[in-house]
């Protein structure tokens, strides 16, 4: 399993995605260093949840999964507000949270200690 901008917990995965001397960038900086890291752990791996992030195979997506049980645009996890929801995007196998199988075109809430299955991979959605 590959993780773009996999960083451990006392990183800033917002220097890596967005242009921190832009205005937008020091101000969403700010807002990042206020309120509190949501964040999934992937075996030994943490990565902060940004806005809108993809998994699959594709090596586009934010989170790259190399399984053949992986579709290539597998999930989407968005932020909405202050939660996370999660949505499979018309995978072949399907996305778990929990054991439950996300339904077509719903997004479902994610929320810390939820375990999302993604192939055979087990993600783990956390809170600092």
């Amino acid at each position: 399993m590959k993780i773009k901008g996999a960083v451990d917990s006392g990183s800033n995965i917002l220097a890596e995605t967005i242009d921190t001397g832009s205005a937008l960038g020091q101000r969403l900086e700010r807002v990042n260093e206020n309120s509190q890291s949501s964040y999934l752990l992937f075996d030994e791996s943490k990565m902060k949840i940004t806005e809108r992030m993809t998994v699959g195979r594709d090596p586009k997506c934010n989170i790259v999964i190399d399984n053949k049980l992986v579709s290539r645009h597998h999930a989407t996890i968005q932020k909405i507000k202050d939660d996370f929801y999660i949505k499979d995007e018309e995978s072949t196998n399907g996305t778990f949270v929990n054991g439950t199988r996300i339904e077509k075109d719903k997004f479902m809430k994610i929320n810390p200690g939820d375990k999302i299955a993604i192939g055979t991979e087990i993600v783990v959605m956390a809170k600092k």
